[in-house]
């Protein structure tokens, strides 16, 4: 059988990782965009993960000429009226790092007693055509007053998952996957890539541009020289 190829939209290891290992096992090649040339950065100016996840699976689709998946997530704060949600990338200005989001967002807690959170995210599929599929996972939690852990990205080392008793930073890969936001989309995703795969190949044969029929041609001998 052959595999499914397709490009995550991101430079994120921690990312390529977790979906390489929730689709091991199925036929798929998994690539990101570390494996092509430069790309174009893109603007995540939506207004929802759903807006964004989409206009960056596309617009990897239409650059590369392949099926692109892409998440879109973040985490939304209650007490901070759902921020930084969209913003949870760059929450502390353009280039920020996970370390410089981390410290804003402990400030901006600092003494609230209401830490409730959650990790919400989007995952979109797209073909170069245009077509996509969305699937959306949530995790609930709490914001700790300090960093616990080692592992994970983002925010990881401050959310505390009651599920499992522990960060996501204390929580090795498998128990992340099995409850996170990412994991749970990606989870539906797993679950259906059967039918996934048989969509994105009939999207792909609809871009290819249909044969010539020469039979309109059968008549004509060719042997001959064209009068003029």
């Amino acid at each position: 059988m052959t595999k499914t190829l397709i490009v995550l939209a991101t430079r994120n290891k921690g990312k390529v990782e977790e979906f390489q290992e929730m689709l091991r096992g199925h036929e798929v090649e998994i690539r990101s965009l570390a494996d092509f040339g430069p790309i174009p950065e893109v603007e995540e100016d939506g207004d929802t993960f759903d807006d964004n996840a989409y206009k960056k699976a596309l617009f990897t689709a239409k650059v590369l000429g392949l099926p692109a998946m892409s998440d879109d997530s973040g985490l939304v704060v209650e007490a901070l009226s759902g921020a930084p949600g969209v913003r949870s990338a760059r929450y502390a200005g353009p280039g920020a790092s996970d370390a410089d989001n981390i410290d804003k967002l402990l400030a901006e807690l600092r003494g609230v007693e209401n830490r409730r959170a959650a990790f919400q995210c989007v995952v979109s599929i797209a073909v170069p055509s245009g077509p996509a599929l969305t699937y959306e996972g949530s995790c609930q939690g709490l914001i700790t007053e300090e960093r616990r852990g080692e592992g994970g990205f983002g925010y990881d080392p401050v959310f505390f998952c009651p599920e499992l008793g522990k960060t996501f930073a204390e929580a090795t890969m498998a128990e992340k996957n099995r409850v996170s936001h990412r994991g749970r989309a990606l989870t539906e995703i797993v679950n259906e890539f059967d039918k996934i795969s048989i969509w994105i190949a009939a999207r792909l044969r609809e871009m290819k541009p249909e044969k010539p029929d020469h039979r309109q041609f059968a008549h004509n001998d060719w042997s001959q020289e064209k009068m003029v």
